[in-house]
This record gives structure tokens, C-alpha cells and sequence, in this order.
């Protein structure tokens, strides 16, 4: 029998060696590519789009192959609100979330050029979905959000396959205390009956917004209110604020309308309402039980800001519902 040399065993083991790591190596970069890919497509876009003359700006995430979701922010902040939540959400869907013009990082166009009203809030956003050829999407409804989606749902009621409803009012009820003196200045536009409206965007009435009726005051990042105050402190931005105070009146008479919609074409809606909201308290959750039928309704035991703190919650429900009614 041929004697096979150590020389010969060592060679045959030192090639094995190099294949099992060549193997080894070959694995771990395809992981890491693979992971890099699915990073990829969960990374957040920072994006901005010209629209009717106007520069939009807006964060993009998640493939644009699978459904869409349009998040529409609430006063006084931006697409910042949903910083985390595109995040969340982006794993399966397609998120986009704009900042409407004087507001985040959109631009500030003059008020003698530009009537800063909701609904052409409304119509700069359904123009956004149009130029990103979007032609299904769901809506995330939060305070401004809800009267400008719902202009833009009642314009394409087929185009629409779910509503997520998070503090933002479409009935009477819903406009309590806090409202009172804003139904002042709807009753008598006077610079008299503004002046007290600007409390509600100075330091002060930022913090309370996102602070009020939370569990936990110090899990809010007070970056809210400094990164709000950017937009806020722009020359000129005070008399747009006060503007849309003063337009939110136009959103009232057609609630009725707005409640047709829903009673007709029944979009499978989830509400995920903050209850201890003093700004768009539960009173306006409940009537939305009237008149839809297939309705997933949660009330959450946080403030207005309801995803400062109870984010993870709310994706994990917006998530769910969503594949329960086969929106994937």
C-alpha cells in the first residue's frame, strides 16, 4: 500500500481549510448584502417636489410597489411627527409623509401670493399623490390632517383603501373647550380676538400641546417643540397660523358631507385616539361608531401627541389592522 506523506496530508487539509473559509467569507458577505438590502428598503428619503409652483417637502420609505400610505400632520408641526412611525410602517408599506407649505421644511410662499387655506392644503397634497403617480393609498388623519384628508377622500372615494384616524375631528361633538375661543374669532375676525390664539404656538403652548394628558411628561422629547418653533419663528409665519385658525371655520359645514362619505363607502377605518387630548378630546371619536361599520377603535391613555408615547402601540395596531383587511 502507497504511504501518503505528511507533506501530502498537510497540503490536503490547508486546501480544505481555504474552501471552508472561501465558503465562510462567500456566506457572510451575501448576509450582509442581503441585510444592506433590507436596510435599504426600510431607510427614510428626504425629498423635495415642485407642485403647483410650490416646493413640497416630504419623507419617502418602504417600496413603492406595495400600498401606500399618505400621514398628514396636525398643528403646529410637521412630517416630523411621524419621524418613528414611517419607520415602523415602511417593513411592508410604501409611507409617505409631506410637510404642508409654511410648515417643516416646506416652502413659505408670501400671503399676498398664496391663501393658506385647507383646501388648498388639500389640493397640494392630492397633487403630490398624483405627481408620485400614486393611484391607491390609505390616510393618516391627525388634527389638520383630518380636514385636509377628508377633502381629498371625498374627492376620490374609490381611491381610497383605509382611514387611520388619530385625534382629528369630522363631527360637532368633537369641538369642545379648548375651541371656544378660536368659535370667537370665527364670529368676529378681529386682531382683538387673534392676539390670545398665538399662546397656542408660543414656547410655552408648544409644550403644553405635546405635555398634556401624557402618562410620563419626561418621555417627550422636547426637541417636539424646538424643531416646531423653526418654521413657527419665520417672519410672517404667525399671520399663517392664524389664518388657518381662522379657515378651520370653512371645515365645519361640510362635516355632514364628510359623514356621507364615510356612511357610503364605508373605508375600513382605524381609530387610535389619544383620550386625555384636551384639544380633540374622545367626544369626537365615538360619533365616527354612527356611521361606519367596519371600525377598529382604541382610546389611548395619552395627549394629543398620541405617538410620542404610545408610537410602538399604535404601529403595531395600524399593522394589524391593515392586514386584516387585506391592504398588503
Amino acid at each position: 500500500m502507497k504511504t501518503i506523506s505528511i507533506k501530502t496530508v498537510l497540503t490536503v487539509i490547508a486546501v480544505a481549510f481555504v474552501g471552508l473559509m472561501t465558503l465562510s467569507f462567500t456566506k457572510a458577505v451575501n448576509k450582509g448584502l442581503e441585510s444592506k438590502k433590507t436596510d435599504t428598503s426600510t431607510s427614510v428619503y428626504y425629498k423635495t417636489v415642485e407642485i403647483d409652483g410650490l416646493d413640497i417637502f416630504y419623507r419617502e420609505a418602504g417600496n413603492p410597489k406595495n400600498p401606500t400610505l399618505l400621514l398628514l400632520h396636525g398643528y403646529p408641526t410637521s412630517s416630523h411627527m411621524f419621524r418613528n412611525l414611517i419607520t415602523d410602517l415602511s417593513v411592508r408599506y410604501h409611507v409617505i409623509a409631506p410637510d404642508y407649505p409654511g410648515f417643516g421644511k416646506s416652502e413659505q410662499p408670501p400671503m399676498a401670493e398664496f391663501d393658506y387655506t385647507f383646501h388648498n392644503m388639500s389640493m397640494l397634497m392630492e397633487g403630490l399623490l398624483k405627481k408620485l403617480q400614486v393611484k391607491k393609498y390609505s390616510l393618516y388623519l391627525m388634527d389638520y390632517g383630518a380636514p385636509i384628508g377628508f377633502r381629498i377622500a371625498e374627492r376620490n372615494p374609490k381611491q381610497v383603501q383605509a382611514l387611520i384616524i388619530q385625534n382629528g375631528n369630522a363631527y360637532d361633538e368633537g369641538l369642545q373647550d379648548f375651541w371656544i375661543p378660536i368659535k370667537k374669532y370665527w364670529n368676529d375676525y378681529t386682531p382683538e380676538n387673534g392676539k390670545p390664539l398665538e399662546a397656542f404656538h408660543s414656547p410655552a403652548g408648544l409644550q403644553w400641546q405635546y405635555t398634556h394628558g401624557v402618562q410620563d411628561s419626561l418621555k417627550i422629547s422636547p426637541d417636539n417643540w424646538s424643531i416646531d418653533l423653526q418654521h413657527l419663528s419665520r417672519p410672517e409665519n404667525n399671520a399663517i397660523q392664524l389664518a388657518m385658525f381662522y379657515d378651520y371655520r370653512t371645515n365645519v359645514p361640510l362635516y355632514p358631507k364628510w359623514q356621507k362619505y364615510l356612511r357610503e363607502y364605508q373605508p375600513p377605518t382605524l381609530i387610535v385616539w389619544g383620550k386625555n387630548d384636551y384639544i380633540f378630546p374622545d367626544n369626537g371619536a365615538y360619533p365616527y361608531k354612527r356611521d361606519l361599520k367596519n371600525l377598529e377603535f382604541h382610546l389611548l391613555d395619552t395627549g394629543h401627541f398620541a405617538l410620542e408615547e404610545k408610537g410602538n402601540e399604535i404601529a403595531t395596531h395600524i399593522l394589524n389592522f391593515l392586514a386584516k383587511n387585506n391592504i398588503k
